[in-house]
């Protein structure tokens, strides 16, 4: 007997860019090909190991304390998250960027992807959208909500420079926030590496505030941990009015699943509630691991100290190798790569669309994200010819899988193009 499946669970369950992104994932890391595949496709952090040293060394501090390993495994948190990780947050964004904020303003949740399809299941839904300034946006926002028509994205403006480079920039012109539920940016900006300036960002939290609607900011690349930022840009500010999202993913700790919501009192305590309903309580490993980090310092100093210089190199690298197996064979620009752990490659005369050169590349073991997946949300009707010229390239990999990845990347456009 077939299922009846509601509307809201067949929107859920059918395939969807997230999910084929992580079953690609999954398959390249673990499947029956694992090691085989050049792996340019997912979002998970590198391999630092001075970062995972500092992972095991706080599992072997812990487990050196029986009382706290049986607290961990064997007991529910608040739904809210560990009152003590909570208090570690906010004492932290006190002390390092003058936030006046408590732990009631901190809210955990199982990841940033859950944060936010709490926060966009609050705010947000056909009649009261989450307007997004600027597309390209993250995937994993894509198909948040119940219901469709969660979302209304604008084409942002683009600045050719020099002649492989570009950067999108927010078009205030025909920026719409009228009715919104909330306004939301990811800053650096997954999947492009965009980091909006404080003047955009300013200008946008003033016209969320003039709508009435929160500004959402999802950090998980952002200030002050991980802090993968690469050009000057100041903290987000912080009011009420404010809603920030960070994630230890990006730290180095993907498998914790765990994510801070920072908003007004009333928000953090209706994103808890959520997630009493979801799951009745949170992951409490990630806490227990970075709450003494965010006490002693060390955290942001790891941040600052190992983390984004890794990246930032990286991307640099990354640069160069796609430079020099791209050459000028066929026209291509990169976005500025200001911040996250991409590159966001447009292929302005693609003979073919990005998925069909995505399917392409994985024929030949290279795994990429093609760049349509992030331009949802546009009006219905929309062909904007950009939207399928556009990879995601992570750089997080080793140089060797990075640089074989985009050579073979180059023989198929240069055949592309012949």
């Amino acid at each position: 007997m077939p299922l009846r499946i509601s509307k809201a669970g067949n929107r859920l369950s059918t395939a969807t860019g997230i999910f084929e992104l992580m079953d690609d994932l999954g398959h390249a890391m673990t499947g029956p090909g694992a090691g085989r595949m050049r792996m340019l496709g997912g979002g998970a952090p590198a391999a630092i190991p001075a970062v995972q040293e500092v992972w095991r060394r706080r599992l072997a501090e812990m487990l050196a304390d029986p009382g706290q390993v049986d607290k961990v495994l064997g007991v529910y948190d608040a739904p809210s998250g560990s009152p003590a990780f909570r208090s570690s947050v906010a004492a932290c964004f006190r002390r390092e960027l003058g936030w006046d904020i408590t732990e009631a303003n901190v809210a955990v949740t199982a990841g940033g992807q859950a944060a936010f399809f709490q926060l966009f299941t609050l705010l947000g839904d056909a009649t009261q959208p989450i307007v997004l300034p600027i597309a390209p946006e993250y995937i994993g926002y894509a198909d948040q909500g119940a219901a469709p028509g969660l979302f209304r994205t604008h084409h942002p403006k683009i600045e050719e420079i020099g002649d492989h480079d570009f950067k999108y920039h927010v078009d205030f012109d025909n920026l719409d926030l009228s009715g919104a539920g909330a306004v939301c940016i990811s800053r650096p900006t997954n999947p492009s590496g965009n980091v909006l300036s404080d003047t955009e960002l300013a200008r946008l939290t003033d016209l969320a505030r003039a709508e009435g609607c929160p500004m959402v900011v999802d950090n998980a690349y952002g200030q002050p941990f991980p802090g993968a930022i690469f050009t000057p840009a100041s903290p987000p500010p912080w009011d009420d009015q404010m809603i920030l999202v960070y994630s230890l993913s990006k730290l180095g700790l993907p498998g914790t699943r765990t994510g801070v919501v920072i908003a007004s009192e009333e928000v953090a305590r209706r994103v808890a509630a959520m997630t009493a309903v979801i799951g009745l309580a949170n992951n409490n490993t990630g806490q227990a691991i970075v709450g003494p980090m965010l006490d002693s310092g060390e955290a942001l100093t790891l941040s600052r100290d190992v983390i984004r210089p890794f990246y930032e190199q990286r991307a640099q690298l990354a640069r160069q190798i796609l430079a020099d197996a791209f050459g000028d064979a066929f026209p291509y620009r990169v976005h500025l790569t200001e911040g996250a752990f991409f590159l966001w490659l447009w292929l302005p005369e693609l003979p073919i669309g990005s998925r069909e050169l995505y399917e392409r590349l994985k024929a030949r073991d290279v795994l990429v994200v093609p760049g349509d997946y992030f331009f949802f949300g546009l009006p219905e009707g929309d062909d904007w010819p950009h939207r399928r010229q556009c990879l995601r390239l992570t750089f997080s990999q080793s140089e060797q899988t990075v640089r074989e990845a985009l050579e073979i990347m180059a023989e198929e456009l240069r055949a592309l193009h012949d």
